[in-house]
């Protein structure tokens, strides 16, 4: 089955019920999308199918088939993060980290369709993603930066 992740063009060999979130990390070896709840329910698995966030835990392979994936990986490059990563990193949102690829994710797609979130805007957008350590109003402060900063660029 062919598929792209983080833009490259991939060829994997799975049964089409497979998980989503198991050919990332067994097969390709991209471990910062996490396996949570195996529910769809927590966000940890979030990644980015065509630019939508989509919990990868419970999205078999046979839907993504030929279709673009994005990552965690992905979201910055090699020499730049992304503006949310460096907002993560100045608003210090992680605290143990786990779930923060999946906010990272859900929260890089609401900016690319919604340049000026409110707070209810962002609460609906991340309400999905589940943080143990209740850093919410850092995430919130988080995006909001972020989404100053990506009106500058």
């Amino acid at each position: 089955m062919k598929i792209t992740v983080n833009g490259v063009d991939r060829v994997v060999e799975f049964e089409a019920d497979t998980p989503l979130l198991w050919v990332i990390r067994d097969e390709l070896k991209l471990k910062g999308t996490k396996f949570g709840c195996g529910k769809g329910l927590c966000g940890a698995c979030t990644v980015h199918l065509n630019g939508a966030p989509i919990r990868s835990c419970i999205t078999p392979l046979s839907v993504v088939a030929g279709q673009s994936i994005t990552t965690i990986e992905g979201l910055g490059s090699e020499d730049k993060l992304h503006p949310l990563q460096e907002s993560w990193v100045e608003f210090n949102v992680p605290q143990c980290g786990y779930c923060q690829s999946g906010q990272l994710m859900s929260a890089s797609a609401l900016l690319a369709t919604n340049a000026s979130p409110t707070d209810a805007d962002i609460d609906s957008a991340m309400s999905g993603n589940a943080c143990r350590c209740g850093t919410y109003p850092r995430i919130k402060a988080a995006i909001h930066h972020a989404a100053d900063n990506l009106k500058q660029q």
